[in-house]
């Protein structure tokens, strides 16, 4: 059901319970940390910073409380190097160019009855200003956000990539809900916006920035509210298999991943699985499908190892890098190789002997173990040695010494 938009004079929330109401309606499961913390952004007028790794839903509350409300949302996505002009405002060059040529063309109606040169040029001149004005400034998010008639949910999203100058920038936007364009003046909100700052945490962000917002640090929920959110939105996954999904990708992110699986992943992958038509979670439909959740090689093989363990936590694993299926032996991931033995007797996996290594490294050391042909192998040696003062040196000095004698 779409929101009607908010009228600026009544608050957005009756109260913090709303909030989580309005929000679970739209999809959003929020828990009541969060929802105070969203209540208070409505009432306050301040912004909220929210930090946190990636895919906890800080992008999304900024998306919902728009849909909620019936603000339009407006978004600046932060990226390194980015400078002011794309996040405040930019003149429209091409449309100046124009009216340029325009005044090149009146040029002689201005002046036509200007008594003398100095005249002439004053009016010339008051043309200027029209050069600077609304109709030639191209607003960015920012300052739509602060001069449009329309309230709205500014996000910044991942504050944390830009460069530092950026957020010098946006701290009188924070603090004062204004921005100041040095050739017209200052803009001031007449409704100001709804706030929200995202970070992952990819660099510390400055004191001043901390101190204009509130601020919520956003984890990964615990195992019962991640659940309640893949029921959310109907994927199809029997509730079995669903409670066991949330088990699988909470013990995936304990293996000190690259990038661990999202919340939003996790729900991709429960209806991955439902259209496969999984009712029961078997290690290998979860092997054949955990490319949905894990983006890199290195954390594919490392998950790999551990999924059947988190798909039945009673199941007995093998030794790390063997792979059974019950069925026969599968061939090991790379990193994870069988261990041989030099002395030709094969040992049984579950109880490898143990290896003395200065026996290994003494066997390996051992004269005679090389053919006459290895490099530093004991033997005659060269059977022809290089004669003495055939080089270029040896020959440069002949022909000197010919040119002496003759």
């Amino acid at each position: 059901m779409p929101a009607t938009p908010q009228n600026s004079d009544s608050p957005a929330f009756a109260s913090v319970d709303e909030v989580v109401e309005r929000f679970a309606e739209h999809g959003y499961i929020a828990d009541r940390r969060l929802a105070t913390t969203v209540f208070l952004l409505t009432r306050l007028d301040k912004p909220v910073l929210l930090e946190g790794p990636a895919g906890v839903g800080k992008t999304e509350l900024a998306k919902t409380l728009a849909a909620v409300t019936g603000r339009r949302l407006l978004r600046l996505q932060c990226y390194e190097g980015q400078d002011e002009s794309r996040a405040l405002y930019e003149w429209d060059y091409g449309k100046q160019l124009l009216y340029t040529q325009m005044l090149r063309d009146k040029i002689g109606d201005l002046t036509a009855d200007a008594p003398d040169l100095a005249s002439a040029v004053q009016r010339i001149e008051e043309q200027d200003s029209v050069f600077f004005s609304d109709r030639f400034l191209a607003p960015r998010p920012l300052l739509e956000a602060i001069r449009g008639e329309q309230p709205a949910v500014l996000l910044i999203d991942e504050v944390d990539r830009a460069d530092e100058a950026l957020e010098a920038v946006l701290l009188e936007c924070l603090a004062e809900y204004q921005v100041s364009v040095p050739e017209i003046g200052t803009y001031t909100a007449k409704v100001p916006p709804y706030v929200v700052l995202t970070s992952n945490n990819t660099r510390d962000l400055s004191a001043a920035l901390k101190r204009r917002c509130l601020h919520l640090f956003l984890d990964y929920p615990d195992a019962e509210r991640e659940l309640e959110i893949v029921r959310s939105k109907n994927t199809g996954l029997p509730e079995a298999a669903a409670r066991r999904l949330v088990e699988v990708v909470r013990g995936l992110r304990d293996l000190q991943l690259r990038k661990n699986p999202s919340i939003s992943e996790t729900v991709d992958w429960a209806r991955t699985l439902a259209v496969l038509g999984v009712e029961e979670l078997a290690p290998a439909v979860l092997a054949d499908t955990a490319n949905v959740v894990l983006k890199y090689e290195r954390d594919l093989h490392r998950a790999l190892d551990v999924l059947p363990h988190l798909a039945d936590p009673n199941r007995v694993l093998p030794p790390p890098g063997h792979h059974h299926d019950g069925h026969g032996h599968h061939p090991h991931h790379a990193g994870h190789g069988h261990q041989h033995h030099h002395d030709g007797h094969h040992h049984d996996h579950d109880q490898l002997p143990e290896v003395d290594g200065r026996a290994v490294r003494a066997a390996m050391d051992r004269q005679g173990r090389h053919d006459e042909n290895y490099y530093g192998a004991p033997g005659p040696g060269p059977t022809r040695r290089p004669v003495p003062g055939g080089g270029q040196g040896a020959r440069a000095f002949a022909a000197v010494t010919r040119r002496r004698t003759g």
